[in-house]
């Protein structure tokens, strides 16, 4: 699955990114985990046209505008009421103690997470798009969004004619901070929610607007999108806290506990914050049921040399969970009191380490606040004085982000269990769909995926879906991130090309796999498509590179057999993923972007998932998950270790699908070894017709 991400993206600010999870360094990186990196570009003025506006829709790269289609419109019967947000929206602004000419809503949550809960769905309430990646921008006669290439279909179809859709990373598409020089008079008021911005993705904003003397204003105690929202707003969840089995964790929570502080100590910092969701679920061996797909739960975590607390909803710590905390000594906090024991650390002097890539700004800008008086009650004003005792603060990325990224072998143990687990559902479910299609049964998009996630959760230790289930019949599966409705979503169409990425979360890993098959005869267009896909699948398969390699420089063994015939594709190739946890995480990622210089090591997880998208058409997808190792070379070249890949993922590719005279010798023999793998590590786990299902699909091929 393509990661919004973040941290998970190849296309994404952050973690995460969209294909990949990762933090690459500045490059203005407003929007971590929204808005894609993309270069500064003069462009003329964006003006509001009566009629649906797409900035640069065209390969040509120019501006069009574009009346809505029918069925846009009849998706668009909410229009009314998006425009009526809108209006109490920018009725907000004139209010004495908020006084803003625009106002910035993000994706995330306060913790840059890419899935979230509902109640902090706010980009998505007050625009009608519910895509995971983009950022919206409301001006006081003026409304934009912003998404990255795996949403412009989409967001055309979601937006209402109030709405300008801005077509991120295409050629001649200003971004956010340009569009909002351009449309504000100099020395206008931009209003965010602090909270729901990084500290480095607040610095660069702030710069960037005041270029025209714009000045940033922090809402603290509001967010704008809520008091429009009022009382239909859902309530914060607060499903309870699980203890995460050691035997699934690997390394107990005291011994990753003194790893961190050791760390600490080396760098001289006394104590952490950490925000990112993932990093305290996976420190603390806790798992939760805050967030869509993601086991984790809503919370802060300080730690210090000497102590460590959870700022947490006490309405989800169960007698078990309280327990487990008081003997790993850690202190439970409201929530909410976040901000004022941040105040705390700097009054008591502390050392603070501080990943601004990830924490908010309404932490590190309380931080700096609390320095600033610690040193005026000293009686210095200067921050420079470096006096002894004072509070400082250490910019770093979070030491958490690649030890959890570096699976131990009780991770990786679980992440191979849990994948044939996966695999024999998966076996159960083609086996159920290609029967019920040859028989004319009229399925759904939604019926399909629903059937999907009966097959899984049949299996042990299964705990949910890893992401929303992409289930795309023909046009819809050139939509990257589909996500099919049951009121407007296509039937399984046998003429069509069908794709389906999914993924499920089990106590002891997370899966993620996209397959795309044809249940009757493929074109010839879609054949040639197809296996340009699979040759790219298989060079990055089979890559061996020296260790420390980042993964921007595989990105192109992913891309090169589509290159060689003017195709390619707009999102990352690969990501990370957790075990048990988020489907896309960082730091790591394979990616075109190269602003990400994490080096792929040992015991990674990554995504190998090229892929090829005609609009209004068909998409083509192949997705194995991928874990680092070292390999063996005759040579080693400058001392360097070498390593490469293993398969995680054993489910049969379609070889109807495939045109064998593009194959190399090679590249046959890399098919029929996986299908032979794949039939002997999946084949003991199913039986009756899934089992035949797994035979038949898993013959050797050959030239013909």
């Amino acid at each position: 699955m393509k990661s919004a991400a973040a941290i998970m993206s190849g296309l994404s600010l952050s973690t995460s990114p969209p294909c990949s999870a990762s933090r690459p360094h500045s490059c203005l990186r407003l929007f971590s985990l929204s808005l894609p990196i993309y270069r500064s570009i003069n462009t003329p003025p964006v003006h509001l046209n009566p009629n649906f506006v797409v900035r640069n829709s065209s390969s040509s790269g120019s501006s069009i505008t574009a009346k809505p289609s029918s069925e846009m419109r009849k998706n668009r019967s909410n229009g009314l009421e998006q425009d009526q947000k809108l209006t109490a929206l920018r009725q907000l602004f004139r209010k004495p103690d908020i006084n803003i000419d625009a106002y910035i809503i993000p994706s995330q949550d306060a913790h840059q997470s890419e899935f979230i809960a509902e109640c902090y769905m706010r980009r998505a309430y007050i625009s009608g798009f519910t895509g995971s990646a983009g950022t919206a921008v409301v001006t006081s006669n003026q409304a934009a969004l912003w998404t990255d290439g795996r949403y412009f279909l989409q967001a055309e179809k979601q937006l209402s004619s109030s709405w300008i859709l801005m077509r991120a990373g295409n050629w001649g598409v200003p971004n956010t901070t340009e569009w909002l020089n351009d449309v504000l008079v100099p020395g206008g008021r931009i209003g965010i929610d602090p909270f729901l911005f990084s500290s480095d993705a607040v610095n660069e904003l702030k710069e960037a607007v005041a270029k025209n003397n714009h000045e940033l204003v922090y809402l603290y105690d509001v967010n704008l999108v809520d008091e429009v929202w009022k009382e239909a707003r859902p309530k914060p969840p607060n499903r309870p806290i699980r203890v995460h089995d050691l035997k699934y964790a690997g390394v107990d929570v005291s011994t990753k506990l003194s790893n961190l502080r050791a760390e600490l100590t080396d760098h001289g910092s006394s104590a952490i914050v950490i925000s990112m969701l993932d990093e305290v679920a996976w420190l603390l061996n806790l798992r939760g049921n805050d967030v869509p797909h993601s086991p984790v739960m809503y919370a802060y975590l300080i730690v210090e040399t000497d102590s460590a607390k959870l700022f947490v909803d006490n309405s989800k710590v169960t007698h078990e969970v309280m327990d487990y905390l008081k003997k790993a000594g850690i202190e439970l906090r409201s929530y909410e009191t976040i901000l004022s024991e941040i105040e705390s650390l700097a009054a008591r002097g502390a050392h603070l380490w501080l990943d601004t890539s990830s924490v908010n700004a309404a932490i590190s800008s309380t931080y700096a606040t609390a320095c600033d008086k610690y040193l005026e009650r000293l009686g210095s004003k200067s921050k420079g004085n470096n006096l002894y005792g004072a509070p400082t603060a250490l910019y770093k990325s979070s030491p958490i982000s690649l030890a959890k990224a570096i699976k131990n072998h009780a991770e990786l143990e679980g992440m191979r269990n849990s994948h044939l687990r996966d695999a024999a559902a998966l076996a159960e479910f083609w086996s159920w769909l290609e029967e019920e299609i040859n028989k004319e049964v009229c399925l759904t998009e939604v019926e399909v995926a629903d059937k999907l996630l009966e097959f899984r959760a049949s299996q042990a230790g299964f705990v949910d879906t890893s992401f929303d289930t992409i289930s795309g019949s023909g046009a819809n599966g050139a939509i990257i991130h589909y996500k099919a409705e049951p009121d407007s979503c296509s039937v399984v169409d046998k003429q069509k090309l069908f794709l389906l990425d999914s993924g499920a979360q089990y106590l002891d890993g997370t899966t993620d796999i996209t397959r795309t098959v044809h249940f009757g005869e493929p074109s010839e267009r879609q054949k040639e498509c197809f296996t340009r896909v699979l040759q790219g699948h298989i060079a990055l398969d089979q890559a061996v590179f020296p260790e420390n390699t980042p993964g921007f420089v595989l990105d192109a063994f992913a891309r090169a057999s589509l290159w060689k015939v003017g195709l390619d594709y707009r999102h990352g190739t690969g990501h990370g993923v957790g075990a048990a946890l988020n489907v896309h995480e960082g730091p790591q990622s394979i990616s075109f972007r190269f602003g990400n210089m994490t080096p792929l090591l040992k015991g990674m997880i990554i995504s190998n998932e090229p892929g090829y998208y005609e609009d209004h058409a068909f998409g083509i997808r192949i997705e194995n998950l991928l874990f680092v190792k070292e390999v063996n070379t005759p040579n080693r070249f400058g001392g360097n270790t070498y390593i490469g890949f293993e398969k995680l993922t054993f489910v049969p590719i379609q070889t109807k699908l495939i045109d064998l005279t593009l194959l190399s010798a090679a590249e046959i023999d890399w098919l029929n070894d996986y299908h032979s793998q794949v039939w002997e590590k999946v084949s003991s786990l199913v039986d009756g017709p899934a089992r035949e299902w797994l035979w038949n699909n898993t013959r050797p091929v050959g030239k013909p």
